[in-house]
């Protein structure tokens, strides 16, 4: 498991998600919570968003095969 942080530049880049979705996402509790590193600064752990991307890719896939 990676402890390794990303800032949301990587986040977006990684997921293809615009701030306000990741944001708003989280708020509702449907993508990971950012970790607060300062006053000012988040990131989110990386196997955090790994992880949230393999359930997006595999809900996908299901939806997929049901629709076939």
């Amino acid at each position: 498991m990676s402890n390794k942080i990303l800032r949301l530049p990587a986040v977006k880049t990684k997921t293809g998600l615009s701030r306000s979705t990741i944001y708003a996402r989280a708020s509702q509790g449907t993508f990971p919570a950012a970790l607060s590193l300062g006053p000012n600064t988040v990131g989110w752990l990386e196997a955090d968003v790994e992880a949230w991307i393999e359930k997006q890719i595999a809900a996908s896939r299901r939806a997929q095969e049901q629709m076939a």
